[in-house]
């Protein structure tokens, strides 16, 4: 299967992003998105340094723009614009969303952190 989505939507409410792959849509939600971001600030300069983030339920998307032929730039209303999705990192990202969303929530739990920000 191609990694190139054949269609890229981001919905009104800027908080899913719609990929296509052949007939097959899926929805990769922000927050997801900001988590997984692929940024040195999140995933770190080596193996086993990635951030735990944190308090990103309720970020939206606030940008989207291709870079070259092989990566998206996500930016975010919580301010971060750094990383590139590019077309395999993508593809691995819906694929594997729930086994990586369930992750996500695993290390927060095991963290005492929260999804939601701090009031």
């Amino acid at each position: 299967m191609n990694n190139i989505p054949v269609e890229i939507r981001l919905l009104k409410n800027r908080t899913v992003l719609v990929l296509t792959y052949g007939d097959e849509s899926k929805n990769l939600p922000a927050e997801f998105l900001r988590v997984y971001s692929p940024s040195a600030e999140v995933r770190g300069h080596g193996v086993g340094q990635d951030v735990l983030q944190t308090g990103k339920a309720d970020v939206q998307i606030t940008d989207l723009q291709p870079v070259g032929q092989y990566a998206l730039k996500i930016s975010f209303s919580d301010g971060h614009d750094s990383g590139l999705y590019d077309w395999a990192y993508l593809h691995r990202l819906a694929y594997g969303y729930d086994a990586m969303w369930q992750e996500y929530l695993d290390k927060l739990a095991a963290a005492g952190a929260s999804r939601f920000e701090e009031k």
